[in-house]
This record gives structure tokens, sequence and C-alpha cells, in this order.
């Protein structure tokens, strides 16, 4: 790339979309380590509560054959398969060190997420990002903690008012980011809401020169199945 305009967080996050996907079952204990060891410095995931009140890392809140699902909220920790780890599994094995995305579909999930992070301490809560496609939703979690990033997640056509429009939303409810599909985001639009102090998040980057592209238009942060590529395209940004 000729010109690069410039992220508004520094250093910008890698962030290995349910582990590292592509190289090894998601949502795992091994997928996760395999993205940090890779070179992510973020990881993504799905949280949801189980009946007893552990919160778990799995896509879809469901479990069980293709006959047969069943909710997480319905089932005790201990019913669940023992590849679906706890998000304090994943401290345990992990630790903190790490941005940490969670997407919580559910809501009433969000106090025992903070609850967890506290727990794990070391700075655990300041590097959570939690992500919900209601904006409004999200910034009622603002009362919860003053700490933790909240992220818009949603698409360019549902901002039925525009993006400046929602980007002023967002600044004005203390959310700290935005975040798109790849395909959505242009320089011009990352710069708007970076003009609003607002973080530009890029979801489903599978290709190095898409992931190339993106960090060149100064989006702050990059979720890929393949963190291998999303690695290579990161070291090769100008910092």
């Amino acid at each position: 790339m000729d010109s690069w305009l410039p992220a508004l967080r520094i250093p910008r996050i890698a962030f290995a979309h349910r582990g590292a996907r592509a190289h090894a079952p998601e949502n795992t204990l091994d997928a996760f380590q395999l993205g940090l060891r890779l070179g992510a410095n973020g990881l993504e995931s799905d949280a949801w509560l189980t009946r007893d009140g552990e919160v778990v890392l799995v896509h879809d809140g469901l479990v069980g054959g293709t006959l047969r699902k069943q909710a997480i909220a319905s089932l005790a920790r201990a019913q669940l398969p023992a590849h679906i780890p706890t998000l304090a599994d994943l401290y345990a094995t992990c630790g903190t060190s790490y941005e940490l995305s969670l997407d919580l579909k559910d809501p009433a999930t969000v106090r025992a997420v903070l609850d967890v992070a506290r727990a794990a301490g070391e700075g655990a809560e300041e590097r959570l990002w939690l992500c919900h496609e209601d904006w409004e939703l999200v910034a009622s979690w603002r009362e919860l903690s003053d700490a933790a990033k909240l992220v818009d997640s949603t698409r360019l056509k549902r901002m039925a008012l525009g993006p400046e429009r929602r980007a002023a939303q967002l600044r004005a409810a203390g959310i700290d980011a935005v975040n798109l599909r790849q395909t959505d985001w242009s320089g011009g639009l990352v710069a708007l809401f970076h003009r609003f102090e607002r973080y530009a998040l890029a979801w489903d980057a599978q290709h190095e020169r898409v992931i190339r592209e993106l960090l060149a238009a100064g989006i702050d942060g990059v979720y890929s199945d393949h963190v291998d590529r999303l690695v290579a395209a990161f070291e090769a940004a100008p910092t």
C-alpha cells in the first residue's frame, strides 16, 4: 500500500476468532492457546450461562446432535461436553495478558462475565470487549463496568440514520467501538468513527490481502479464523 491511515488504538488487535479455528477445533482451550502461540494479541468467543451459573465459551448456545439439541441455559456445567471450556478455564490456562472479545447474545451473561474477569484479576476486566447487536442494550452495561470496552456489533445497512449519527450516539452512550463485517469498511468510514473517538473493528477477514487493506484503512482490530495470515499482515503493517 502506498498510504496508510492511522489507527486510533495502538497496538492494534489481532483477534483469533473462536481461537485459531482454522487450525484447531473452535472454542477449545487448544484453539485459544494456539491462537496466542501463533502471535494473536486478542481472542474471541461467544459466552453463555449454564443453568448453574457457569460462563462457558461456545458458539451458538446449543449442544447435542442434529436430531436433538439442548440450550446451554437448560444444562448444568457438568452435563456439557468436556471440550467446552468455561471462561474461568480460559483465564487459568491462557492467563489474562491478551484482549478478549466476547459476543454476549444472551444479555443475562454480562454480570457473570464481569465477575469471572474480576476474579481473574491482572487487568482482565480492562481487556474485555463486550459485544452485542443492540447498541442501546450495550449502553446499559456501562453502569456495570467502567473498565470493560463496550462494542456495537452491527452492519452498515442497519444504521438507519447513517453512520455519523450512530458514531455520535455511541460516543454519547459511552460505547467504545463499532464492529462491522470487513466488507462494510472503507478508509472514510474508519476516519468518521475515529473522529468521534470510537474504535473501528472488522470481522470475517479471512485473506491476507483483505486484512492488509483494513489495516491500511486505519482499522483498530481485526477478527480472523486464519491466525497465521492475520499475524503476517499485522507484522507487515507500518507501526
